[in-house]
């Protein structure tokens, strides 16, 4: 995985052990590196985002012993000391290949899930449009940690699918914008350069991409967030609210015009 520190690297690893000690080998065919692993490199406050195809579905005891696994080893209040934070996926290959939209996500591991999970709640299969811009994103790098390759595993999404599965995203970011300002104004400004050119970035590529083409009173906001984020900080954004509301609306606004409904 290009420009990803061994830690890291381990750690995908590790999770995927976890995956096979949980369900036992003959359930897992493969498994890949998603995200800022394959799209150039994690940044200091990335997550390890892996995914694991599956040959069968999971019991719910399958899935709570999974999630206690994880709580272990995931984020800055993991149990056996902190580390990047985690997110899984786990597919069956069929529900996958052939394409369908919405795929169905088998399990979904993430920390912002992390209080529900601790107190209880186990993930159970779902659709999940976020797999479609997940696969892309897998087959782009072709990093396999387990198994054959993502572009051996799943079929091209179709860019119909692609776009209507990032766009269909965008009112929950909104709604997470005063409490996770930095992550939702970088995600913003990459899925309007994804609506625009049909490849996803990273979220500080994609913020350069964005600034030079937006009115001068929006710049500051989006190149602080990615600054930032390369430096693997979040700061206050309590005085600047203002101004990324401004900012997202204006955003949001963009990609409804990339992305009529």
């Amino acid at each position: 995985m290009p420009a990803v520190p061994d830690s890291a690297t381990e750690q995908a690893r590790h999770v995927v052990r976890l995956v096979r000690e949980t369900l036992g080998d003959p359930a897992v065919r493969a498994a890949c590196p998603h995200g800022s692993a394959v799209l150039g490199g994690l940044r200091p406050t990335s997550d390890v985002d892996v995914l694991v195809v599956l040959d069968r579905p999971t019991t719910e005891a399958e899935r709570r012993a999974l999630t206690d696994a994880l709580l272990a080893v995931s984020g800055a209040r993991a149990y056996e000391g902190p580390a990047r934070p985690v997110e899984l996926s786990l597919v069956v290959h069929a529900e996958v290949r052939p394409w369908r939209y919405p795929p169905v996500c088998e399990y979904l591991y993430g920390e912002w899930l992390r209080d529900d999970f601790a107190s209880g709640l186990t993930p159970a299969p779902a659709p999940c449009p976020d797999l479609a811009p997940l696969i892309t994103m897998a087959r782009a790098g072709n990093v396999s940690l387990l198994g054959p390759r993502p572009s051996e595993l799943f079929d091209p999404v179709p860019e119909a699918d692609l776009r209507a599965a990032i766009v269909e995203g965008v009112p929950g970011l909104l709604a997470d914008l005063d409490g996770d300002t930095r992550n939702v104004l970088l995600t913003l400004a990459r899925i309007l350069t994804t609506l625009r050119t049909g490849r996803i970035r990273s979220k500080d590529e994609a913020a350069a991409a964005l600034l030079p083409e937006l009115p001068p009173e929006h710049r500051p906001v989006l190149a602080a967030a990615r600054d930032q984020y390369l430096a693997g900080e979040y700061g206050s954004w309590v005085d600047g609210l203002p101004a990324a509301r401004a900012h997202a609306e204006y955003v949001a606004g963009a990609i409804k015009r990339a992305y009529p409904a």
